[in-house]
């Protein structure tokens, strides 16, 4: 059975992306992504957990994160876990998971565009999914539902 390795992230940048142009005309792209969850506590007091994920972007992706992207902006994320081993000079094991964005869409716009708004990173960018309707409630038929397997 093949296996799913999909990554969905919503999240505040945490610094400009860091762009770095190759040979053979490769770009890469590397951006930190913070994405904060918020609870009550026992005591009722709200808590705020944050997470940062690193994310890397290849080609065009790249190239209109370095033109549009900025500190602080807000992005949705669809991509796969990479995880990378290797020995440092010491001789220990070192290991960095990252997320390989496949697509990506800016919300909101930078503040001195002019209100014009920015592009998305390429066609096949996934929108933001908007909250679904709860459906009615079935009428009740008059059975007994003690027979359910949950």
């Amino acid at each position: 059975m093949a296996g799913v390795n999909k990554v969905i992230l919503l999240g505040n940048l945490g610094a400009d992306p860091e762009v770095k142009y190759l040979e053979g005309d490769n770009v890469v792209a590397n951006i930190r992504l913070a994405t904060t969850e918020s609870y009550k506590d026992k005591n009722g007091n709200r808590v705020d957990q944050t997470e940062w994920h690193d994310l890397e972007l290849w080609g065009g992706q790249a190239k209109v994160a370095e033109q549009y992207l900025k500190k602080g902006m807000q992005i949705y994320v669809e991509g796969k876990i990479k995880t990378d081993t290797w020995q440092d000079d010491q001789g220990q094991n070192r290991r960095r998971v990252r997320i390989r964005v496949l697509s990506f869409t800016m919300l909101g716009g930078r503040q001195d565009t002019g209100g014009a708004p920015a592009p998305q990173s390429s066609p096949q960018s996934a929108p933001v999914p908007k909250p679904q309707a709860s459906p009615a409630p079935a009428p009740d038929l008059g059975g007994d539902d003690d027979d359910l397997p949950f």
